[in-house]
């Protein structure tokens, strides 16, 4: 699995804190799984099906009111927006208190999202600060969510996008967050700047940049760009141009684009791995200080720092996974540092571990003392945690650490045991269909996948997890037309009942469905089953206006020309 990347608190509010600094004058990661798409975390991993399924061991979870949107924290007097009319009016208390507008992209299921819940948005700091911005929240499946998510260029979840009074977007922020210094990084205050862009304009024409802009520029939300600033394949060549070019005074921010621009070098992007970079990298994780400055980048990327400073095994790449092992030791000991960080620090080792095994092995071959520590902190955690959002982002995690160990019986377990305790059960049920899937066990996964759609709630998630579903059913069981049936007619059933179920997210869902079946009928044999269902669909598309985007992308979908290509 491949878990997008995270930032912590204390990059998120030097990021924050140098996007707000500037002529604005008047205000007071595991964890690499950003909730983009789901599929990277559990093979083909949500899921669809009756209400009343129930899979044997499976406790009852709470409920909750479909696309209800609830406010991220107390003490913040958040905006809720689900339609342009809502952010026109954030945007005019923003113009009249003269602030600027942090804007959340979320959903209640996301562990990211419930990390930033537990250990940032509700610490006393940010809530003082937030007296300086208008916060606002999209909650992804309120009811025109997803046309705010095509509007901002907002696609995994979580997001934020400082913007100013005037609409523009003065920076955007990966979301994932643990809090442990904020009120040292945002001692300064928050005080507005320029727009990331601009700033990215002068840094490549070999302008000065103040320190705050070189921050900014060090702690953009690079992975969650949607390639505004710069197109995916293009971000390792840019990062590494900007480490160069930032001046030797600004050596944090360097550093940190420097290791960035490493973690993205492939293929003759980026950075060219040699000696002289490679004992760069490894002074900098000799340094207590300085590797825990970069703590974020080092726990979420550390096997792709390995592969591309020493892309083939041998006594470099053994030399380079033996000074990360050694930083990230420290940082899984660090106590200043979230239960999610030092996870995702033992989570790392792991992964390193078994950087020269095959990706897809059950049982990999590491240290039997690294199983062993994966078994007493996962358990540590379970007991120790009783905030709701921490367990939805921290068990989750667990679970996935302890099938990268192995240990399957394990992460089974403790997902089982976490079902009754999580307000988003579906999620760790679609965790507990991907272990099954993983070790062979179809039927029993394809019943964790049909349950867990089943249970989700939320227009867009009920459309992601059917798809999901669909996907999974298409796979492990392609032979079973009447299980396939009922999938997809309920998913599309859904659709044609959704006025915003062909925007972004949801769109995207719809389309993986159709280009699934698509490969799923390449000889014709179930062109009269795909015909009934793309005729369910056009009374949904025929309401649509012929000037919305939308109308074009219902009647795409289950399109015969897309026959037997994915």
């Amino acid at each position: 699995m491949s878990l997008p990347d995270a930032t912590n608190a204390s990059t998120l509010f030097a990021a924050l804190n140098a996007a707000l600094s500037g002529p604005f004058k008047h205000r007071a990661p595991l964890r690499r799984w950003a909730c983009a798409g789901l599929l990277g975390v559990v093979p083909a991993f949500l899921v669809a099906a009756p209400a009343n399924t129930a899979m044997p061991g499976a406790a009852a979870a709470p409920v909750a009111t479909p696309g209800k949107s609830t406010a991220p924290s107390v003490g913040v007097d958040w905006q809720s927006a689900a339609s342009d009319a809502d952010i026109e009016r954030a945007m005019a208390l923003a113009r009249a208190a003269r602030k600027p507008m942090l804007l959340y992209w979320g959903a209640s299921w996301c562990p990211p999202c419930n990390q930033l819940k537990a250990t940032l948005f509700n610490r006393q700091d940010f809530i003082s600060r937030a007296q300086g911005f208008v916060a606002v929240h999209i909650d992804g499946d309120g009811a025109g969510a997803q046309k705010l998510g095509a509007r901002f260029k907002v696609r995994g979840y979580p997001t934020l996008v400082l913007m100013s009074t005037d609409g523009q977007e003065i920076t955007r922020l990966p979301g994932e967050a643990d809090a442990p210094q904020v009120m040292a990084v945002l001692q300064a205050g928050l005080a507005g700047g320029r727009a990331v862009k601009a700033v990215l304009e002068d840094a490549r024409a070999g302008k000065a940049l103040t320190p705050a802009e070189w921050r900014m520029l060090a702690y953009y939300g690079w992975d969650v760009d949607e390639a505004q600033l710069v197109g995916a394949a293009d971000r390792a060549n840019l990062l590494a141009e900007l480490s160069r070019r930032s001046p030797p005074s600004e050596s944090q921010a360097g550093t940190r684009l420097l290791l960035k621009a490493v973690a993205e070098s492939d293929d003759g992007k980026g950075l060219k791995p040699d000696a002289a970079l490679r004992q760069r990298v490894l002074k900098l994780l000799a340094d207590a200080k300085a590797s825990r400055q970069q703590m974020d980048v080092l726990v979420n990327q550390a096997d792709a720092l390995a592969r591309a400073l020493a892309p083939e095994a041998g006594a470099d790449r053994q030399a380079v996974a033996a000074g990360l092992t050694s930083a990230l030791v420290r940082l899984q000991a660090d106590a200043s540092l979230s239960r999610a960080d030092r996870l995702s620090a033992l989570q790392a080792q792991i992964e390193l571990a078994r950087i020269d095994q095959p990706k897809t092995k059950l049982v990999p071959e590491i240290d039997p003392a690294l199983q062993r520590q994966a078994q007493a902190l996962a358990k540590r955690m379970d007991q120790e945690i009783t905030d709701g959002y921490e367990r939805q982002a921290v068990i989750t995690a667990a679970a996935y650490l302890l099938g990268r160990a192995g240990l399957w019986a394990d992460s089974d377990a403790l997902l089982k045991a976490g079902l009754a305790k999580s307000h988003s059960a579906y999620y760790l049920m679609s965790q507990l269909g991907g272990n099954a899937r993983k070790q062979g066990r179809t039927a029993e996964a394809l019943d964790w996948y049909e349950q867990a759609f089943a249970r989700s709630v939320g227009p867009a998630t009920r459309l992601q997890w059917g798809a999901s579903y669909v996907t999974a059913v298409l796979e492990l069981s392609p032979q079973d037309t009447p299980r396939i049936e009922r999938a997809v007619t309920q998913v599309l059933a859904e659709a044609g009942k959704d006025p915003a179920a062909f925007h972004e997210r949801s769109a995207r869902s719809l389309q993986r469905v159709s280009s699934r079946l698509a490969a799923w009928n390449p000889m014709g044999e179930h062109d009269a089953l795909i015909q009934r269902w793309q005729a369910s669909l056009q009374p949904a598309c025929a309401r649509l206006d012929a000037a919305d985007g939308q109308r074009a992308s219902c009647e795409k979908l289950l399109n015969p020309a897309m026959r037997g290509k994915l």
